[in-house]
């Protein structure tokens, strides 16, 4: 089975994404520099937090200068997913640049709250191996405050008061929003989807 890089990014989930994979038959590794990535087959980067510290750590810890050379399968997960992006407004903060957008806040609605949390459902707009077995009107775990915008790249959608990015995948660049170490059936069968993706060169 893969070795799979974990990126500590400085959020609290790393932990439980591990332990999923592990589920999967996987074996995680947490890294926590540029050269701990040297023979990763693939690299997860998860992140709970704001966007402005983790950039700041993934800088100076080299990522964000590694990560966009390499070419092994990329996922990341929740605020690691909006970190793809070319910017956001959280801490009006460039990012890595990988996916064209910005990411944004949430905008509040009567009846709605903001952050979004809990359970929602997918809406499959694209196609993509990472999508294999998620049906359409799937339900995950989401927790955010931002949002990335439903691009050529976005291949599931949600919606909370306005649609927004709930998947993405450009070449060997996939992510989440949602958690799927938290969301059941549906975040084991993206995280056993990406074990096995193979992004076409």
């Amino acid at each position: 089975m893969s070795r799979v890089a974990v990126i500590d990014a400085g959020g609290a989930n790393f932990g439980s994404v591990c332990y999923a994979l592990e589920r999967l038959g996987a074996t995680p590794a947490i890294v926590r520099d540029a050269a701990g990535l040297g023979d990763a087959q693939r690299i997860v980067l998860p992140g709970v937090g704001a966007a402005a510290p983790a950039m700041a750590l993934l800088r100076e810890r080299g990522f964000a200068e590694a990560l966009p050379a390499l070419r092994v399968p990329l996922l990341g997960i929740c605020l690691g997913m909006q970190l793809l992006f070319d910017a956001s407004e959280e801490g009006d903060v460039a990012c890595l640049g990988l996916l064209p957008g910005r990411v944004r806040k949430l905008r509040g609605v009567p009846g709605l709250r903001v952050p979004h949390m809990g359970w929602n459902t997918l809406e499959t707009i694209g196609a993509s191996p990472l999508l294999d077995g998620i049906d359409a009107e799937t339900s995950a775990y989401f927790v955010h405050g931002y949002a990335a915008p439903v691009t050529d790249d976005c291949i599931a959608a949600c919606t909370h008061g306005e649609r927004f990015a709930a998947m993405v995948q450009r070449g060997n660049v996939g992510g989440a929003q949602f958690h799927p170490e938290r969301s059941s059936a549906a975040g084991a069968r993206l995280l056993a989807n990406f074990l096995a993706w193979e992004p076409s060169p």
